[in-house]
């Protein structure tokens, strides 16, 4: 009888014991509430992919990939071009590349979490391998041998260092993040700004000869009219092409003499300090030399050095956005 009494009161303790553990056990896959603060800007700048991605297909520049997406688990190894498009669409990799064993400044807003896998051509298999990716983004620069060692710890898609396939690559970072929408308008809102910057600056330099040129090794180089920031200028804004750029088939060395002849009356100058160890006083010995002040751009002030970070890659998203920004505000002025 006196176990009868007790009864009821052991149900009602069993019942609030599993309705606490039921409170505090987090769904299949997900987090406890709480976890994430709403409106942090962690979560503003990263939707997070449903944990149970299938496989599709994606098909990227007439190939057809198996992954899964959307997904969160990208490891961006080699490609520069890549890390540009996670900047421009808030992707924050599980694994990045670093430059001179550290990310660089211009990409700390989306590898804030990121593991390293290696420098810029040399990925590290081994860390990749760690991270179980469920897609590796490698680039078209990497030797068959290294593409090869990729594809085998997971599915591989080598992302086109080529200036115009940068369109088709934001598009491929936003399909297999789930942020094709991001992508397409950010492509709508770059040919606006296109369309305006020619309205505002493409009658005041109609006729002038406008270069951009990068400091490598303490070299001058000049690039393709398809290559860098070349695109945007001569192929969008629709700047005459100069002589020496149609002649260029690819990054080239070019002497002072031989720029000075070619006489701009603009020039984008980038200088990275990463790209120069060796010559870090080449691009203020340059700025000094009479040769070089006896060009047009020199003489009428429209030299513009770094205009955009210094490792921008020139035909990617980040780049080709932030270049045309700046090329407005400078030739507009």
């Amino acid at each position: 009888m006196r176990t009868s009494r007790f009864l009821p009161l052991l149900s009602i303790l069993v019942v609030l014991a599993l309705t606490a553990c039921g409170a505090k056990a987090p769904a299949a896959g997900g987090t406890a509430a709480g976890n994430t603060a709403p409106g942090s800007a962690a979560e503003a700048s990263k939707q997070t992919p449903p944990a149970n991605a299938e496989p599709k297909s994606i098909t990227y520049l007439n190939k057809t990939y198996t992954v899964k997406a959307p997904t969160d688990k990208i490891a961006i190894a080699g490609a520069m071009e890549a890390m540009e498009d996670a900047l421009v669409l808030g992707v924050q990799p599980i694994g990045a590349i670093t430059t001179g064993g550290k990310f660089p400044e211009l990409f700390k807003p989306v590898t804030g979490s990121s593991q390293s896998i290696g420098e810029k051509m040399q990925p590290n298999m081994e860390a990749i391998l760690k991270l179980k990716p469920d897609v590796i983004l490698g680039s078209t620069k990497f030797p068959a041998e290294v593409s090869d060692k990729l594809a085998k710890l997971a599915p591989m898609i080598p992302v086109s260092h080529i200036a115009t396939n940068w369109e088709d690559n934001l598009r491929l970072m936003g399909e297999l993040t789930g942020k094709q929408a991001q992508a397409d308008q950010i492509l709508k809102q770059y040919k606006e700004d296109v369309s305006a910057a020619k309205t505002k600056i493409g009658e005041k330099w109609k006729g002038k000869k406008i270069v951009t040129v990068r400091i490598r090794t303490g070299s001058l180089s000049i690039y393709p009219a398809d290559v860098f920031f070349n695109p945007t200028i001569y192929s969008e804004l629709g700047f005459p092409v100069p002589d020496e750029i149609k002649a260029a088939k690819s990054q080239q060395t070019i002497s002072l003499e031989q720029f000075s002849a070619m006489n701009p009356d603009a020039v984008f100058l980038q200088f990275s300090e990463d790209e120069n160890k060796d010559h870090l006083k080449t691009l203020e010995e340059l700025q000094k030399n009479p040769i070089w002040q006896s060009t047009n751009a020199a003489k009428n002030n429209k030299v513009f050095v770094n205009v955009v970070d210094p490792l921008a890659q020139g035909g990617t998203s980040w780049s080709k956005i932030n270049f045309l920004k700046a090329a407005v505000d400078k030739l507009g002025n």
